[in-house]
């Protein structure tokens, strides 16, 4: 079933009956903008829509301008564990920012961010993944990883909703497919907001590509 929100970014809808959008990412290091813009020149040629670049250093971010600007698609910048980076690439231009609200340094970093990607009219996506659950979720994950990884979702969402910000895209991701599609045909029932589908650290480009076909294809073929 189709999301009832929807969000944009960079123009590209997303959600709420909007065709499905393809997303992939870079494996270059960010700062190094020939790499980098080489592999987003390419995936758009190959028809992603949107381009996901790590930024887990200053110098990274730094880049980030120039990306946005050169790029032929919407860049979203993936932030782990640092507030301050998530402001610079929001700052920077990213067309979208991702965080995971239980490793980015607790609520009043999260809301930090909240706020300036409000000012700036700039989307953000809640990263939820099986390998960094909050800790007091640990003994949920051991008894039921599934229903962990949905409370974690659950969780994040009610504080952006606190926080008054609407303008975002849930994931959750974990290694295992069976609890992928698990965890997001049960998010789906629960939450109002587009889902970002993906098998986390899903393996080489074979083993991947297997885990990645057989996750998103059940889920697709859900209609979510």
């Amino acid at each position: 079933m189709a999301s009832e929100r929807q969000i944009q970014v960079g123009g590209v809808p997303i959600g709420g009956g909007a065709p499905v959008v393809v997303q992939t990412m870079t494996k270059t290091e960010t700062a190094d903008l020939s790499a980098t813009m080489d592999q987003i020149r390419r995936v758009a040629d190959a028809g992603a829509d949107l381009v996901r670049v790590a930024v887990p250093r200053e110098k990274d971010v730094e880049a980030l301008s120039r990306i946005v600007r050169e790029s032929p698609i919407p860049v979203i910048a993936d932030i782990h564990f640092n507030y301050t980076l998530a402001l610079k690439a929001l700052d920077a231009g990213a067309h979208c920012v991702r965080i995971n609200p239980g490793n980015i340094g607790g609520q009043d970093k999260v809301a930090q961010a909240v706020e300036r990607a409000r000012e700036l009219g700039t989307p953000l996506r809640i990263g939820v993944n099986s390998g960094s659950l909050p800790k007091h979720l640990h003994s949920l994950e051991d008894e039921n990883p599934v229903e962990a990884l949905v409370t974690a979702a659950v969780e994040f969402v009610e504080l952006m909703e606190r926080l008054e910000f609407y303008d975002f895209k849930v994931s959750i991701k974990s290694t295992n497919v069976s609890n992928t599609i698990a965890s997001n045909r049960l998010l789906s029932e629960r939450i109002p907001y587009p889902l970002h589908l993906g098998i986390t650290e899903a393996g080489t480009k074979w083993s991947g590509s297997l885990k990645s076909a057989v996750g998103l294809g059940t889920l697709l073929a859900d209609g979510i």
